[in-house]
């Protein structure tokens, strides 16, 4: 385990003497952030002038309540940087030559809350900053759904996936809040990507096309593929909505040019797939009206299970990608907050 060095400082005044002075951790700052986001953890030298940047050494830790079990997150000597065990490709110094030295953590899971160390020397200016991180479950705020392409299933590599989840007004979703899904009881047969470039997919009712009959529940793993050249579906997660969803009450059924335009009329915009899917999981939204979303898709959300309406589950229906001059739906649209 690497730990802060005792630095012994010889003086000019009273030749052959020493002494040895150590920093002390400061009070601790206390950070929050949601479940699978990114995070700064603070530390930072008092004065950018007090180092020279090829001597600085930072080391951050993760601190057990036992010392001797701590956990090593990253260590930079001068140009040389290393991150250890579950940090590896997590961890960023924000501005070493700035001498910011606060931590960079992305894909925040529930396992990195906790305390952590900052330890700078620099020959100069030594410090020593704890910081607590506290994680809070996205899911409180968001949603996760599953998503496939107008070209249908298996279509997508791994940046399409990234890209198809942000035209969705969503981000795609981390392992944590997939699996908190599916503790939630979504259930998916379809394998998707997740945020760090794993396949999965949740299962809660074991059955012959899913893994078998007599597999037990839980996340499907198809591990690590080419992000590149591997083609799956995805799993995309949407936070709470920041405007209005609604459906926009016309005389006639609408194409898919006339849907645009009337919500355009309404002064909105034709919804999205993540806004339909915010609405009905966060804010309980139940209408059994088939409407136009903005991906050229056909749904309707039902919070309230019903005859003729998802009569066994809530959940967001999935209709169709229709021809686009057909005159059979209506549309869904939604007002952001000005």
């Amino acid at each position: 385990m690497i730990s802060l060095l005792c630095i012994t400082i010889i003086s000019l005044t009273m030749a052959g003497s020493g002494y040895c002075q150590m920093a002390t951790p400061s009070s601790p700052k206390l950070v929050k952030t949601e479940l699978g986001g990114n995070v700064t953890l603070p530390c930072k030298l008092e004065s950018e002038d007090s180092f020279f940047f090829g001597s600085l050494k930072v080391t951050w830790t993760k601190v057990a309540e036992d010392e001797s079990q701590n956990e090593d997150v990253l260590v930079s000597i001068g140009l040389h940087k290393r991150t250890y065990g579950n940090f590896e490709n997590r961890a960023f110094l924000v501005n070493l030559e700035g001498g910011d030295t606060s931590l960079v953590l992305t894909e925040v899971s529930m396992e990195d809350m906790g305390r952590y160390r900052c330890e700078v020397i620099d020959g100069m200016e030594d410090i020593i900053q704890d910081v607590i991180l506290e994680v809070e479950n996205g899911l409180t705020e968001g949603v996760v759904f599953p998503y496939s392409p107008h070209r249908g299933r298996y279509n997508l590599n791994f940046d399409d996936a990234v890209q198809t989840c942000a035209s969705q007004d969503a981000v795609i979703a981390s392992f944590d809040q997939l699996l908190e899904a599916w503790k939630d009881g979504l259930d998916w047969c379809n394998a998707g990507w997740l945020s760090d470039g794993t396949v999965q997919y949740p299962i809660t009712k074991p059955r012959q096309p899913c893994g078998g009959a007599n597999s037990n529940p839980g996340i499907r793993k198809y591990g690590s593929k080419n992000k590149q050249t591997s083609r799956f579906d995805v799993f995309c997660y949407a936070s709470k909505l920041k405007g209005h969803f609604y459906w926009l009450v016309q005389p006639d059924r609408l194409s898919y040019d006339e849907a645009v335009q009337a919500c355009r009329d309404d002064n909105a915009e034709i919804a999205k797939v993540g806004h339909i899917y915010a609405a009905w999981k966060l804010e309980a939204y139940d209408r059994c009206d088939a409407g136009w979303l903005a991906d050229g898709s056909v749904r309707y959300p039902i919070s309230r299970p019903r005859k003729n309406c998802s009569p066994t589950e809530a959940a967001v229906r999935f209709v169709a990608f229709p021809d686009k001059k057909v005159k059979s739906y209506g549309v869904y649209c939604f007002k952001a907050d000005q």
